[in-house]
């Protein structure tokens, strides 16, 4: 492995910690348990690492919360779905709002859809109890948040000119 790539493994480390660690941190909004920390944690991805690592992140993160017994389930579709969109978008445009855009889509209206055969099938929820869209509703609260608070941290790093160092730190 070159340094380059052992750089970006250890960021992806300290992201897949910080998004275990964050999981952690939720508040109510609307009935709704907001976690925004993933969301954050995949917009910074993109930005840093691209949408393989961000996909690796949020799957590793996804499957120690597990393990843990700190997550369920709908943390698989809820952050590899953000990861990967908002890393394709960062990648093709460079710019940030819509990589804060492509997550909330992500999460919210792809992971949201692929979530509910998730809960069908491995969670033993009946097709009468659920519509397919509630989970689309939950995670666009969580993944709005998540990624507005990842935007904000992204602009003012921009603005400071820290980003493009950073950036250019990890060849990226």
């Amino acid at each position: 492995m070159n340094k380059n790539n052992t750089k970006k493994l250890a960021l992806a480390s300290m992201f897949c910690a910080l998004a275990v660690v964050g999981s952690l941190f939720s508040f109510p909004v609307f009935g709704s348990k907001c976690a925004p920390v993933q969301h954050m944690i995949n917009v910074l991805c993109a930005v840093f690492l691209g949408p393989a690592y961000g996909v690796g992140v949020a799957f590793a993160a996804a499957l120690i919360r597990n393990l843990l017994g700190i997550g369920s389930l709908m943390a698989f579709p809820g952050g590899m779905f953000g990861a990967f969109v908002c890393g394709l978008v960062y990648k093709k445009t460079k710019s940030l709002i819509p990589t804060v855009i492509g997550e909330v889509f992500g999460t919210g209206i792809l992971g949201g859809l692929a979530a509910y055969p998730v809960a069908i099938l491995f969670m033993g929820k009946s097709t009468g109890d659920i519509g397919f869209y509630v989970y689309i509703v939950l995670f666009l609260i969580s993944t709005a948040v998540g990624a507005v608070f990842a935007g904000l941290i992204l602009y003012s790093l921009e603005k400071s000119k820290v980003l493009a160092n950073l950036q250019n730190s990890l060849s990226f």
